[in-house]
């Protein structure tokens, strides 16, 4: 080892996996920009980096076919008791998971370096930060980590001899044998895929993925799911949402936090440029909020990622100008197509196709190809401190003070624009019950309805059940401090299928009305659905729109409501006894308005 550890536990910890794994070496990484850089030249004489000429310090890399996403067949919760990971997660025993793989690890890193990540979520220090440590034997990995977490050597200090962290052991599955060619992107067949959780233990187990959330360790793995079931138990919350500072035109400052599935525009809205002059938006973060409550008695958050870890195509100067502007430089691209000046393209960006590019799979592609040039699920790696749009305060210790929550989902009809909940525990229901109409992102044929629970349903480490009561309990602990709910849908469409909305920097308008809101200087409308605005409230100022889109955007139809009641309670139904009593409540009250 290059490091000395000083950790009892995590010197044991190391020992343990490498008598398992049998890797040739072990390295220790100190998060400095020469280990970076090292890792690099090692991918790069592989021959499964591409320098990109066009981006500064910036790489392409291509998976295997088989390893483009989240295999979230095989993505495991796995408590002694089945009840306790709930309806919507995969569940083995903890016995059985365990032999599975240890089978599978042993020998699993033979002929490979086996590396130690030691690792931050949050700013290291940070009173809402956690320390983990992942051992992977990919340098992929690694170079992934030192962007979207902080991996340093001073989270080893901070750690001392007997310092906790969450474990996060990850290998591709693929030993190599003496003499044995690599392949340029190894991993284990489909069917040896497992992404295991332990949350009892907070412990992460991955086998067989190089790819993603799968082996990125700190992303959806311990950000969500094991940090919701550690905020459970430990009073704070840590949710599927990006956060932003909104600033008026007399310099208040507003934090919104909001939760949306895939495919409704959260990296967006992050970095989104308000349309209305005198008021600035910035971005604190794009994917994950880590929640604790303040001296103050307030909500304070922390984006605990140091990095954005984003879907390429779509993304263009049109739909998000920031975020095209942080990837001009050290950024790792995954999946992307390959132009023979030397840059990546995908789908949807800006201008015209190339004439000739090289795919994600490395064949040639020009437009007249059957195929895409991207992978639908290509990726950028990119430092968030590049954003030009960060916030000041992003890596603020104690966090930033929330003020509103969004949820919402992609849905054509029935579902306004912005309402805004009667109450925190009508706000639960709004997310308990949150819906969008599935796209090529999501699972399952494209146009049905889907509920995603506060945008969490994949990601939550235990029964969702007993999440939506953690809700409720947050809420009581908060009282008359919590933060104001809402829940939009920018995707409503005219009887011709044309958006009613224009979306983007114009959702700024939105947003101002929930300030107003907060700060009392408008009114709204009650509705059977909850508060909407009143007529001339909602600041549609130099949009070019007619009046009746507007009507129509805002428009309750009662009987397309209670025509969706049974899917509620279908949905509902499925969380058993858990489901809380506020939430049984709250659909009653619901069906009352209704009529």
């Amino acid at each position: 080892m290059n490091i000395e550890v000083k950790n009892k536990k995590l010197k044991a910890w190391i020992q343990e996996v490498a008598d398992m794994c049998t890797p040739k070496d072990i390295y220790i990484c100190n998060g400095s920009n020469e280990e970076y850089d090292q890792m690099i030249k090692l991918l790069l004489d592989s021959g499964i980096a591409i320098p990109l000429k066009k981006r500064k310090n910036s790489f392409l890399f291509r998976s295997d076919p088989s390893d483009v996403a989240r295999v979230e067949d095989n993505t495991y919760i796995s408590t002694p008791d089945q009840i306790e990971a709930g309806p919507t997660n995969n569940w083995i025993a903890p016995d059985d998971l365990k032999k599975t793989m240890k089978d599978l690890y042993k020998g699993c890193m033979k002929g490979r370096t086996m590396y130690v990540i030691p690792f931050s979520m949050g700013p290291i220090g940070s009173p809402i930060a956690k320390i983990g440590i992942e051992i992977s034997d990919s340098p992929y990995v690694v170079v992934n980590m030192h962007i979207m977490t902080r991996v340093s050597d001073r989270v080893l200090e901070l750690l001392g001899t007997d310092g906790d962290f969450i474990p996060c052991l990850h290998s591709i599955g693929a030993p190599l044998e003496p003499g044995q060619e690599d392949s340029k992107w190894p991993c284990a067949p489909i069917e040896k895929k497992y992404i295991s959780h332990f949350p009892n233990e907070n412990l992460i187990w991955s086998y067989g993925s190089g790819y993603g959330g799968n082996a990125l360790l700190g992303k959806k793995c311990l950000a969500l799911r094991i940090a919701s079931a550690m905020a459970r138990r430990e009073s704070w919350m840590a949710e599927h949402m990006l956060i932003l500072r909104l600033t008026s035109p007399e310099g208040k400052q507003y934090h919104i936090a909001a939760a949306f599935p895939s495919a409704c525009g959260k990296t967006n809205l992050a970095m989104m440029q308000p349309s209305i002059p005198g008021w600035k938006c910035e971005c604190v973060g794009d994917d994950i909020a880590w929640m604790k409550i303040g001296p103050d008695g307030r909500l304070y958050a922390i984006n605990p990622e140091n990095g954005f870890f984003g879907v390429a195509p779509g993304t263009s100067y049109e739909t998000n100008p920031m975020a095209m502007d942080t990837l001009k430089e050290n950024c790792i691209f995954t999946n992307c197509a390959l132009t023979d000046e030397g840059d990546v393209w995908w789908e949807g960006m800006d201008g015209d196709p190339p004439k000739h590019a090289i795919d994600w799979k490395g064949n040639d592609w020009t437009p007249e190809s059957d195929s895409v040039a991207a992978h639908a699920n290509a990726r950028f790696t990119a430092p968030a401190a590049q954003c030009p749009v960060i916030c000041e305060d992003w890596e603020k210790p104690e966090g930033v003070p929330i003020d509103i929550f969004i949820f919402g989902g992609r849905r054509s009809s029935v579902v306004p624009l912005v309402t805004e909940a009667y109450s925190w525990d009508h706000g639960v229901f709004l997310g308990s019950t949150a819906a969008s109409e599935t796209t090529a992102a999501n699972i399952g044929s494209v146009g049905n309805l889907r509920r995603d629970p506060f945008a969490m349903k994949p990601f939550c480490g235990y029964n969702m059940g007993d999440y939506f009561q953690h809700w409720f309990n947050m809420g009581g602990k908060l009282g008359d401090k919590a933060p104001r709910i809402f829940y939009v849908n920018w995707f409503r469409k005219s009887e011709e299928g044309k958006f009613l909305w224009p979306g983007f920097s114009d959702n700024s308008r939105v947003l101002k009305w929930m300030c107003e809101r907060v700060e009392g200087s408008v009114g709204a409308e009650e509705t059977p659905i909850g508060l909407i605005p009143k007529e001339g409230d909602l600041d549609v100022n130099g949009v070019d729109m007619p009046s009746d889109d507007l009507k129509e955007l805002l428009k309750i139809d009662s009987e397309a409501w209670k025509a969706e009641i049974p899917d509620i309670e279908h949905h509902l139904s499925t969380f058993g006894d858990r489901l809380p009593d506020k939430l049984k409540k709250q659909l009653d009250e619901f069906k009352k308005r209704l009529g």
